[in-house]
C-alpha cells in the first residue's frame, strides 16, 4: 500500500479530521432497511475516535435538487450510533455556523455526522469555495468511501487537495483487494462478467479481454455473443445491433491470449417467470420459440473447471435470470464453487456489482469470498481501467 497514504502515516490525536464516507443506504419510512454500508465505516470510525481523534463524518444522500428533509441523514446518524454503541452528533447542515458550533465543542474521541453534502449543488461541481467552506472544519482528509471515488466531487476529491488526505481502513482493503484482483494478480487470471447487457459492459470487457487468461461470459451478454457466432437463440434476450462489437472482442480477446468461455449448454423456458417449466439444451439447437434463461450443467462444470484452473477470480455479475428459481442454479453452483475453493486457500476471489453482491448472497456465499466490493460503479469503472479521482487524489506525491 506505499502507493497511497493511509491512517497508519498519521497521528490522529487532537485532530479534526474530515472523514468521507458513503452511508446512502436503503431507508424506508425515516428506518435504515439495510446497514452494510455503515457495518462497512464502523472500523475507521472506531479507529479514529479511538487513537484522539474528533470525526467528522461527510456523505451523501439520494439526488436532492436542494434541501429535502426526506433525504436528510439524521435517521442515519441514530443508526450509526446504535452500531457503534456510541454517540453520533449531528449537524444540521455540512458547512456555516451550525457544524462550526459542533465541531468547536468535540472534544477528542467524540463523533459528528454532517448533514447531506448534495444539499448544496456545489458539492456535485467541486465548486472551490464550497470545498474551502467544507475544509474549515478539519484538519486532515480521510476518505472511507471507495464507492464514491468515481466522482470528482467536493467532499470525495477536493477535500484531498486542501488538507493532508488519507484511505480510511475500508478504502484500504478495497484498494488491495483491486490491485490484487486484477493489477498485480498471481496468474492464473480468470475473470466471470454475467448480466443483462454487453452495451454496459463494452469497456469492462475489452480492457479485461487483454488483461486476464480467461473470461468467462454470461447471463444476457452470453447471449449476445452466442448470436454474433451464428447461433440460433430464439426469443433469448440479446443486444443483436451489436454483433460487431461481441466479433471485435472475441478478436481481441483471440490475439492477446484470453480464452473466451461462452456456454455450452443452455437453460431455455417459454416464458420469463419463477417455476416456468423448462428443459435444458446444447447452444446449437435452441428452439425458435424459447428464451435462454440460465447455463446450463456441462457449462457449470467447464466453468468451475475454470475456476479450478485460477489463482486468482474476479467477479461481476450472474450467470443467468438469478432472480427466478429454478434459473438460479447456475450462478449458485459456480459461485459456491469459487467460495469452496477460496475457503481452501487455492483462490483469491474479489466481486463487485450490485447484481453480483444479491447473487453471491443468494447463494450464501458473500462471506467466503476473499472480497465482495459493495462499491458498484466505482468498482466496474477501475475493472474498465480508468482512473478513480477519489482514489488519485490519495497517492502519495
Amino acid at each position: 500500500m506505499s502507493a497511497f497514504r493511509t491512517l497508519d502515516d498519521v497521528n490522529v490525536k487532537g485532530k479534526r479530521v474530515l472523514l468521507r464516507v458513503d452511508l446512502n443506504v436503503p431507508m424506508d419510512n425515516g428506518v435504515v432497511t439495510d446497514a452494510t454500508r455503515i457495518q462497512r465505516v464502523l472500523p475507521t470510525i472506531q479507529e479514529i475516535a479511538d487513537h484522539g481523534g474528533k470525526v467528522i463524518m461527510l456523505a451523501h444522500f439520494g439526488r436532492p435538487k436542494g434541501r429535502d428533509t426526506k433525504d436528510s441523514l439524521k435517521p442515519v446518524a441514530e443508526e450509526t450510533s446504535k452500531l457503534l454503541r456510541r454517540p453520533v452528533a449531528f449537524a444540521d447542515d455540512c458547512i456555516g455556523d451550525s457544524p462550526a458550533k459542533a465541531v468547536a465543542a468535540m472534544k477528542n474521541g467524540d463523533i459528528l455526522l454532517l448533514e447531506n453534502t448534495r444539499f448544496h449543488p456545489e458539492e456535485e461541481k467541486n465548486d472551490p469555495a464550497f470545498t474551502r467552506e467544507l475544509a474549515k472544519n478539519g484538519d486532515i482528509y480521510v476518505n472511507d468511501a471507495f464507492s464514491a471515488a468515481h466522482r470528482a466531487h467536493a467532499s470525495t476529491e477536493g477535500l484531498a487537495h486542501l488538507l493532508p488526505a488519507y484511505a480510511g481502513r475500508t478504502m484500504q482493503a478495497e484498494l488491495i483487494a483491486l490491485t490484487q484482483g486484477l493489477e498485480s494478480p498471481k496468474r492464473p487470471l480468470v475473470a466471470v462478467v454475467g448480466g443483462a447487457k454487453v452495451s454496459s459492459k463494452i469497456d469492462l470487457l475489452e480492457n479485461l479481454v487483454a488483461k486476464v487468461d480467461a473470461l468467462v461470459i454470461g447471463g444476457g451478454m452470453a447471449n449476445t455473443f452466442l448470436f454474433a457466432a451464428d447461433f440460433a437463440i430464439g426469443r433469448s434476450l440479446a443486444e443483436k445491433d451489436l454483433r460487431e462489437t461481441a466479433l471485435r472482442i472475441i478478436t481481441k480477446a483471440r490475439e492477446s491470449g484470453c480464452a473466451i468461455i461462452l456456454p455450452i449448454d443452455v437453460v431455455v423456458a417459454q416464458e420469463f417467470k419463477a417455476g416456468a417449466a423448462n428443459r435444458t439444451y446444447s447452444k446449437d439447437s435452441v428452439p425458435a420459440d424459447g428464451m435462454i434463461l440460465d447455463v446450463g450443467s456441462q457449462s457449470v462444470d467447464r466453468i468451475c473447471a475454470a475456476i479450478n484452473d485460477a489463482a486468482t477470480l474476479v467477479w461481476n455479475g450472474p450467470l443467468g435470470a438469478f432472480e427466478l428459481s429454478p434459473f438460479d442454479k447456475g450462478t449458485v453452483a459456480a459461485a459456491r464453487h469459487a467460495a469452496a475453493r477460496t475457503k481452501a486457500g487455492k483462490l483469491l476471489s474479489v466481486a463487485g456489482g450490485g447484481d453480483t453482491v444479491a447473487a453471491l448472497n443468494h447463494a450464501g456465499v458473500a462471506d467466503d469470498f476473499s472480497y465482495v466490493s459493495t462499491a458498484g460503479g466505482a468498482f466496474l469503472e477501475w475493472l474498465e481501467g480508468k482512473e478513480l479521482p477519489g482514489v488519485e487524489a490519495l497517492r502519495a506525491k
